[in-house]
């Protein structure tokens, strides 16, 4: 059994695994390479970008091996059997179906924002030099994208989705669990996991530049949203014994989260929506956390 002091030495030394090299490659590597205008450099840093996702489960591999903890208990095996299969789904379909309320959601509030003509995804394919494409063809090639996203994005992401998974859900999760009641744990988990995105924060992820009050808000708003995405996260993740879970609905996030935009004419404003790093656009998300804390902590309490 695994003493509490025991716990705690395992967290720390996890965390300072992961952001050591989190922040060593990204403030050493990415951020120089982020001011090369070559397509080899663009190219480049976005390998690295993705190369980074795989650092959590980095960490854990060695976090267990420096500490001899060993592979039991890695929260990669459902262990539930057949109760799985609904938080599978629900893992599969659920962000798909929260991005496309949180945008309608938007839309409803903001009905001048709507773009039927695809402006903006009209303008991508502008900048790359596409020809003009009809509004018709443009909504079938958006709906299409939508399409395999929906039903494909969680496998095809699954790989790079696992190498954070496994470690913010898969191994954090479970130890800070064994410290602390599980509100304050999805809430540090979430921070953390946040805080862990800081060097790209910086950089214009999610959130671009030059916003009022970059890049703090920038950070505070990035913390906010893995907060609300983590707590769904951990939800099916503790509900499994298992990351797998997480791993699908990070997937289909990542293939999706980006799929309302494609309805506007500027691609919105990723502080407000339509895509759910905004707080309208998120609104379903952040409802759907609020009712999964409440049942994880009722089932705690029981």
């Amino acid at each position: 059994m695994e003493s509490d002091k025991l716990t705690g030495r395992r967290i720390l030394l996890y965390l300072g695994i992961t952001f050591g090299i989190t922040y060593l490659a990204e403030f050493g590597i990415l951020w120089p390479m982020a001011r090369g205008a070559s397509s080899l450099q663009q190219g480049l840093f976005t390998l690295v970008e993705a190369c980074m996702m795989f650092v959590p489960s980095l960490g854990v591999l060695l976090t267990r091996l420096f500490t001899k903890e060993g592979f039991r208990d890695s929260y990669i095996v459902p262990n539930t059997g057949k109760k799985c299969i609904p938080y599978f789904l629900m893992a599969y379909f659920g962000p798909a179906l929260l991005t496309a309320v949180g945008a309608a959601f938007y839309f409803l509030l903001f009905p001048g924002h709507l773009d039927t003509h695809m402006g903006y995804i009209a303008g991508l394919y502008a900048a790359q030099g596409v020809p003009n494409i009809s509004p018709a063809m443009l909504r079938l090639t958006a709906l299409a994208q939508i399409g395999a996203g929906i039903f494909l994005g969680p496998l095809l992401n699954c790989i790079t989705c696992f190498g954070e998974e496994w470690g913010w859900r898969g191994y954090l999760l479970p130890k800070m669990l064994k410290k602390l009641p599980v509100l304050p744990v999805l809430l540090i988990n979430g921070i953390i996991w946040g805080l862990w995105h800081m060097p790209l924060t910086i950089l214009g992820h999610n959130y671009g530049l030059g916003y009022t009050g970059y890049p703090v808000t920038g950070i505070l708003a990035m913390c906010l949203f893995c907060i609300v995405i983590g707590t769904c996260f951990s939800y099916v993740t503790i509900r499994t014994g298992s990351c797998l879970p997480a791993v699908l609905a990070h997937g289909s996030l990542n293939a999706l989260a980006a799929a309302p935009s494609l309805f506007t004419a500027d691609g919105g404003n990723p502080f407000i929506g339509p895509v759910p790093t905004g707080i309208v656009g998120g609104s379903a998300f952040l409802v759907c956390a609020v009712i999964m804390a409440a049942l994880l902590m009722k089932k705690t309490a029981d």
